[in-house]
């Protein structure tokens, strides 16, 4: 016996669903944020360098990125409890099987198929959450919690990984995902409902190839981009390859019957715009805290557990932004809150450009605030307009666009801002630039700050404590110019977007059709 998927999530009252959706985004966020406060951890205990930094969690949000609108077109066919179950194990084996590695390329390898399990996961949660809460204000009251709980994670993931890599080994960090996993898997198998849309079509397969493909060319062309110059020509080979990619993509797309992204919401505007802001929100999010946890432990001398503790402030903000900016959307309406937002994050970022390494942390904490704010703000709202265009039959391609943009908008901007920094900070130490600093390990030292400052420690157990403090001191301010250069860009990049918020984004976006009877909850299954 079937039954609507409304009804059967109802009589299994809808706050229970809610929360065991926000547990599966807290897992994945919880381990996005611990692996960026690993980061010093992996350059002294695995040697690696900016670029195997920068890959190792852009392996993870390049495959998620890639593959998430194919999971939610599967979601849709093959029922969404069943592909958030699968995403689930996925996940949670290659979480325990990153704690195991023992080289930087084996761990880009373990995170990219936790990517794979959380483009499986994130739509999921998405398409289930509009199914179940169809309704205008409970949906953007479901939606505001869904984004605040990524604040959760961003709380926890710091504060367990610093208490973890204070007393044990790296591969702690993952370790503490796993059963928060099991957890998840057990309960979403015993209370939440599944609906699917029968009439999805088939998987567009030269649509993934030619998403994947072109995402990760460019990725990889950035990423390499500081060690090969950007305008070499391997590199403005990447790029055009990239550019020769995406528009075969938008051909293909524009000319199946079946298209994995449908390409024509992007005529619609206001669509474009609510894409694109959510892009860029995460485009300076990730790129940011790739750096300032560096800055922490690096140029502040905080430890790992006091590096995430310092990290609390722009989570809470997170999840008081996106409470209140979901509450705010109704009164006010989206562009207004959106625009307001991203003005808050472009004040922040520019705020930081000015700070060194005597500034206060109470001034830091009072700038992340800012950001977090601007952060919440920005995305329940414009989450809600990118769902309010999709009719709820679809929502599970519909929330796989929008993480489509958060993970994009992610994985460039660590890509765009780690290789700024990584250039900037390479041209303030060209060679020379640290008298009686031997030329090949001041070429290891523009690896990253955290090669220069062991090569430092390694000159000052020998005795040269003169040379390894004006290597330190030369590294740590080549650090510090990259990471106020690149504030000032993503600066910039905030308030473009400001701009076009203010005029694209509407006032309210329309509510979505409801699921018709066919979109069916397998109550036997449920």
């Amino acid at each position: 016996m079937t039954t609507p998927a409304v009804t059967s999530t109802t009589s299994r009252t809808k706050s229970l669903v809610l929360a065991v959706l926000c547990l599966c985004v807290i897992a994945i966020y919880m381990d996005a944020m611990i692996v960026n406060l690993a980061l010093p951890s992996l350059v002294r205990e695995l040697g690696s360098s900016t670029s195997g930094l920068q890959w190792i969690i852009d392996a993870y949000a390049l495959t998620f990125a890639a593959l998430v609108l194919a999971a939610g077109s599967l979601g849709d066919r093959f029922g969404r409890r069943s592909t958030l179950l699968a995403g689930l194990l996925v996940f949670t084996v290659a979480t325990g099987m990153g704690a195991l590695c023992t080289s930087t390329g084996q761990l880009i390898a373990a995170r990219t198929v936790m990517g794979l399990g959380a483009a499986l996961i994130y739509p999921s949660t998405l398409s289930i959450l509009t199914n179940v809460f169809v309704e205008r204000r409970e949906r953007a009251a479901a939606i505001g919690v869904w984004g605040a709980v990524s604040g959760i994670g961003v709380v926890l993931g710091p504060i367990l990984g610093g208490v973890l890599l204070e007393h044990f080994w790296w591969g702690s960090v993952f370790v503490v995902v796993v059963p928060v996993g099991l957890v998840c898997i057990l309960l979403v198998a015993l209370l939440v409902p599944n609906s699917r849309d029968p009439e999805t079509p088939g998987l567009d397969f030269p649509g993934l190839v030619l998403s994947t493909t072109a995402i990760g060319l460019l990725v990889y062309t950035i990423i390499e981009a500081p060690n090969r110059g950007w305008l070499s020509a391997l590199s403005l080979l990447g790029f055009v390859g990239a550019a020769a990619l995406f528009a075969g993509l938008v051909w293909r797309e524009l000319n199946t019957a079946h298209p994995m992204i449908d390409v024509r919401l992007f005529r619609n505007l206001r669509f474009s715009a609510a894409c694109a802001t959510i892009t860029i929100t995460f485009f300076t999010l990730n790129g940011f805290t790739f750096l300032v946890t560096q800055y922490f432990q690096f140029l502040k001398s905080y430890t790992p557990l006091g590096a995430g503790v310092r990290l609390i402030p722009v989570a809470v903000a997170i999840i008081i932004g996106s409470v209140v900016g979901g509450k705010l959307v109704i009164k006010l309406g989206t562009r207004i809150v959106v625009t307001a937002g991203l003005v808050l994050m472009a004040s922040a970022y520019a705020w930081f450009s000015i700070d060194g390494i005597e500034t206060s942390y109470w001034l830091i904490a009072a700038q992340m605030v800012v950001i977090g704010l601007g952060i919440g703000s920005v995305a329940v709202p414009a989450t809600e307009a990118i769902m309010g265009v999709v009719p709820a039959a679809k929502a599970g391609i519909g929330s796989a666009m929008n993480d489509a943009t958060r993970l994009f908008g992610g994985t460039l901007g660590i890509a765009v801002v780690g290789s700024v920094h990584h250039s900037l900070y390479n041209n303030k130490l060209p060679d020379g630039s640290v008298p009686g600093v031997p030329p090949e390990l001041l070429e290891h030292s523009r690896d990253s700050v955290g090669a220069a400052l062991q090569a430092a420690a390694g000159l000052a157990a020998r005795g040269q404590n003169a040379v390894a403090e004006a290597l330190a001191d030369g590294a740590q301010s080549a650090f510090l110019h990259g990471f106020q250069v690149s504030c000032l860009v993503v600066t910039g990049i905030c308030a473009v977007a400001a701009v076009v918020a203010g005029t694209l984004l509407p006032a309210h976006p329309p509510v979505p059709e409801p699921a018709p009877a066919d979109n069916q909850a397998d109550v036997a299954n449920a």
